[in-house]
């Protein structure tokens, strides 16, 4: 990971800052050391002070084009060169480039008994000769209690000190000095740190067999600092600072939303997954399946083309990809691809802070979309509460600078209310899945919740969290009069249900075939009825012919029988004609 270095441009009326290109230092110092001043490194032995000092010099020589001269009492220029080029400090070469000078100052203690009354001059015209031949702008002294071993009287050695950190200070040279801490105080003099305008105080401490490094500025003039205390690390890029308070929420967003890679969990958080970005954090009981979510998410982004690093402290590699075989999920072909990285280490084989700084070279190196961390809390049994907490905030804002998707598993322990979880990491992240267990009817069975989501629409009903050969399935949880009913319960419900619905339908059936069988009836008396209306129709019009024809027949009679009638009188009123005819006569 490269070094970012933060330069500092300081207003009117504050005081010049010097970055000293340490990560994480400059940010709590509020932009480096007090330019032109003396600044007082003290701690115990093993705390680091030699490489800080050394760090200052490298990073201010190379990046910022000040060279610097490094004068020690106690280690050769053979045996610095040695001990820093693990770090990649090529000293050597920057000594031929005339960006450094290394000048080691054998100071015997006899030597200082005899001469009687201690003199730094000589020291100042050789310290002067190293400084003009460079230009430096960067003086380091390693360590002050060689320099005057064997001082018995304190007020030549009050004075000389106050001499040096004047003779410093007109010279005009940021300066770093180290010096070993005593007893009961800073410095084993206990003058150093009154006359330094910067006192940063290292510390190496062991907590529960595991060796930590602690970091305070206990006093800087003229500046705000951070007065905390915190926690830093050597590593294979030098040594890094990470302060949480010197973090800002000023991380960019993104609206993207991407699969877990279970489909009914996304429909869950309104069918398109979380916020890239965003942290996420699956909380659970041993064997409620954290693991199995976890690398069917890691699967997810690999199937869209983006890199997974999943870091793992309890399963080894082999042994997770094996696992995923039983619920058919596949992890080779990803890893072979490039896709997917596995991380595994022992929580107790580093403190939190090399942990910390693993993962960031990790992260670094493979450039991630996801980062999967499995268990976190198992990391965190590394460290104090404050520690652990603290350690996650870094890594969370850390991945979140730079966009990329994390989910964190919790192991918490039964028993424990809903809404808790280990070291109360649920307000750090932005979304929050839990897994639980319920037990009944002799079996245990996995429910998951959704109980955050910040920014999204999301359900709040409780699912089954089915495993089997084909992977992972959420299915409705039956919740009744008793309760939420899971496994076979859930079954023998469903089936009951089933059945129910089942002698509805047949009794509608039934019911259906008995209406058809009146129909049929009904249609049957209905032909009948209209087949006797036809038939009494047609003889009703047999008769009307009938009579009709015999009115007919009736009418014909008549009409001939009224014409015989009316030629019957005729010829009787002819016949009385004639009488009265001849009777006249």
């Amino acid at each position: 990971m490269r070094t970012r270095v933060l330069k500092v441009i300081s207003p009117a009326g504050q005081l010049p800052k010097c970055p000293t290109g340490i990560q994480g230092l400059d940010e709590i110092t509020g932009g480096g050391l007090p330019r032109g001043r003396p600044t007082l490194v003290c701690g115990g032995a093993g705390c680091g002070k030699t490489l800080l000092a050394m760090e200052f010099l490298v990073r201010g020589a190379v990046q910022l084009g000040e060279p610097g001269v490094f004068m020690s009492f106690e280690e050769t220029d053979g045996e610095l060169k040695s001990n820093v080029a693990s770090l990649g400090f090529d000293l050597a070469g920057l000594v031929r480039r005339k960006k450094l000078v290394l000048d080691h100052v054998h100071v015997e203690r006899s030597e200082i008994q005899e001469t009687g009354e201690y003199d730094l001059e000589g020291l100042f015209v050789r310290l002067n000769h190293a400084i003009d031949s460079v230009g430096a702008k960067r003086v380091v002294m390693d360590t002050l209690e060689a320099l005057f071993a064997g001082l018995p009287n304190e007020a030549i050695l009050r004075a000389e000190l106050r001499r040096l950190f004047r003779w410093l200070k007109d010279k005009g040279v940021t300066a770093v000095i180290t010096a070993e801490r005593g007893r009961e105080q800073l410095t084993r003099h206990g003058l150093e740190e009154y006359v330094s305008d910067c006192v940063i105080l290292l510390d190496h401490r062991v907590y529960d067999q595991i060796a930590t490094r602690h970091l305070r500025v206990v006093k800087y003039r003229g500046a705000l600092h951070g007065t905390n205390e915190f926690p830093f690390l050597i590593g294979d890029n030098g040594i890094s600072v990470l302060p949480i308070t010197s973090l800002g929420l000023n991380h960019k967003i993104s609206s993207e939303r991407i699969g877990t890679g279970i489909p009914r969990l996304d429909a869950m958080l309104g069918g398109r997954g979380f916020f890239r970005g965003s942290s996420i954090l699956l909380t659970g009981t041993p064997g409620t399946g954290k693991t199995i979510v976890a690398a069917n998410f890691a699967a997810a982004a690999a199937r869209r083309g983006e890199r997974t690093l999943f870091f793992s402290f309890e399963e080894s590699p082999n042994q997770i990809t094996r696992n995923m075989h039983s619920i058919g999920l596949h992890l080779e072909p990803f890893v072979k691809r490039g896709l997917l990285r596995f991380h595994s280490a022992r929580p107790s084989l580093y403190g939190l802070e090399m942990h910390l700084a693993t993962m960031f070279k990790e992260i670094a190196a493979f450039q991630p979309d996801v980062v999967v961390v499995d268990p976190i809390t198992s990391l965190m049994d590394s460290g104090t509460d404050a520690e652990s907490k603290g350690m996650v905030t870094r890594l969370i804002d850390y991945l979140k600078g730079g966009q990329v998707t994390s989910l964190f598993t919790s192991l918490t322990q039964g028993g424990h209310a809903l809404q808790q979880s280990e070291m109360a990491m649920s307000s750090l992240m932005d979304s929050w899945l839990l897994l639980q267990d319920f037990e009944g009817n002799g079996e245990r069975n996995r429910v998951l919740y959704v109980l955050k989501a910040r920014g999204m629409a999301h359900s709040n009903q409780v699912r089954e969290f089915l495993i089997s050969d084909s992977g992972i399935d959420l299915v409705d949880a039956y919740i009744g009069p008793s309760g939420v009913l899971t496994g076979s319960a859930r079954a023998a419900q469903e089936a009951l249900e089933k059945a129910s619905v089942l002698a509805v339908q047949q009794e509608a059936a039934r019911r259906k075939r008995e209406l058809e069988r009146k129909r049929v009836a009904i249609e049957r008396q209905i032909s009948g009825l209209r087949t006797e209306y036809e038939s009494e129709a047609v003889e009703l019009r047999r008769i009307d012919d009938q009579v009709g024809t015999r009115s007919l027949v009736l009418t014909t009679e008549r009409a001939a029988s009224s014409r015989l009638r009316q030629a019957d009188a005729k010829a009787a009123n002819g016949v009385r004609g004639r009488s009265k005819l001849k009777g006249q006569r």
